[in-house]
């Protein structure tokens, strides 16, 4: 879906006029078609940057990079597919890429700090917290926060593009007033943009609207992780949580900055932020086991913005521990939400069909208790969308009300 003329210019305005922006830069804009990191690519970032910090808007920067730039001092001729070898190439890559960054930004006065984070930091109150602390200190201090995902010890998100996730759940936490995801495409368009006929998709009113665009794959040179499924799956997260969102080349840094018509522009969706938890859980986990629900919880989570307690619960999938993200299914597996859970999968089947009073009664205090909490519960959409549960945007929300699956 497009706009054109005057409402699409009001909202290409929003980037111009945003007094914090969270841009994220991929592997393949950085570097080299042999590997190498480009030094002219990351100081042309940095002259943009450095330009649209000088009228006084933060700048937070989220790069990839760190696994591309070690592959060339490791004589790695493609991107390793093995996790060990991942995380060796991005231990040696973080830190040139961080001092050619260091380097490039000094050039206008400005000085970097390092942060590495994992998508799973966005979860824990008290690492999410510490995190936004430290961010919002460094942006205090004039310093321009150089964020990665901490390829060193993640796991399987080391394989997914997490770092264009990440930067929409950073957008969030850091309520940016815009979203800048840079690639080496120049746009999303509604087919392959080799292909003769292509059109460049020039504003989304909603990420959800692209379910019939073919987004691709990988890009075709191999030193990312992230293709086009996993940005407009940011932008679709971002847009979420109000913050618009522009996808575009490298190249187009400056003019999208600027609110020229280049690239594409998501709208945001809702001026009402949910709680970066419930961003994390809709968006940046997979469950890791399955909770299967009776009729009359399923209709009380769905309608009644309800807890999970134990009398609802009739089958358990899956070796998760408490605290893993899990799938909340109804009889027929369908999956209708996901949540952290308090208990681990082999505690389960001794506690279904019971209310709580009850095992209270026999098994001690601490069994009286949700199975999973409405605060900690987010909706799954039909397809790939979620929304949060709870209307309430505070991060975590304290004096948590009773109101459960019986």
């Amino acid at each position: 879906m497009s706009a054109t003329g005057e409402d699409a210019a009001t909202r290409r305005a929003e980037l111009p006029a945003a007094r914090r922006v969270v841009v994220k830069v991929g592997s393949s804009s950085l570097t080299a078609p042999d590997g190498h990191i480009d030094r002219e690519r990351i100081r042309e970032l940095a002259d943009v940057l450095a330009e649209r910090r000088a009228t006084g808007t933060e700048v937070l920067l989220v790069s990839s990079g760190a696994v591309a730039a070690g592959m060339a001092p490791l004589g790695l001729a493609s991107r390793p597919r093995d996790l060990a070898t991942q995380q060796a190439a991005a231990s040696v890559g973080q830190g040139l890429l961080v001092a050619h960054y260091t380097a490039a930004f000094n050039a206008h006065g400005l000085t970097t700090g390092q942060v590495l984070l994992t998508v799973e930091d966005m979860m824990r109150r008290v690492q999410h917290r510490n995190a936004q602390q430290t961010l919002w200190r460094l942006l205090d201090l004039g310093a321009v926060p150089i964020v990665n995902e901490n390829d060193t010890v993640a796991t399987h998100e080391i394989r997914f593009g997490d770092n264009d996730r990440l930067a929409a759940l950073l957008a969030h936490l850091m309520r940016a007033d815009a979203l800048l995801l840079l690639s080496d495409v120049d746009a999303l368009y509604d087919g392959n943009p080799t292909r003769p006929g292509a059109r460049r998709v020039v504003e989304s009113v909603a990420a959800r609207d692209l379910d019939d665009i073919d987004l691709g794959s990988v890009n075709r040179r191999g030193v990312g992780t992230g293709g086009m499924v996993t940005k407009v799956e940011s932008a679709r997260i971002a847009t979420e949580a109000g913050v618009p969102t522009v996808l575009t080349s490298a190249a187009n840094a400056r003019a999208a900055l600027a609110g020229e018509p280049v690239g594409t522009l998501f709208t945001a969706l809702s001026t009402r932020r949910p709680s970066t938890r419930q961003l994390w859980l809709a968006h940046a986990t997979a469950g890791r086991g399955s909770v299967v629900l009776d009729p009359g919880a399923v209709r009380a989570v769905l309608t009644h913005n309800a807890s999970l307690l134990p009398a609802g619960v009739v089958d358990v999938e899956g070796g998760f521990s408490a605290g893993d993200p899990v799938d909340l299914r109804d009889e027929g597996g369908r999956p209708i939400a996901r949540g952290l859970v308090n208990y681990d999968a082999a505690e389960i089947p001794d506690l279904m069909g019971r209310s709580t009073r009850w095992l209270a009664r026999e098994l001690g205090p601490a069994y009286e208790r949700e199975i999973v909490h409405r605060d900690d519960l987010v909706l799954l959409e039909e397809g790939t969308g979620a929304t949060p549960m709870s209307p309430d945007p505070a991060e975590d929300q304290e004096g948590r009300e009773d109101r459960a699956v019986q």
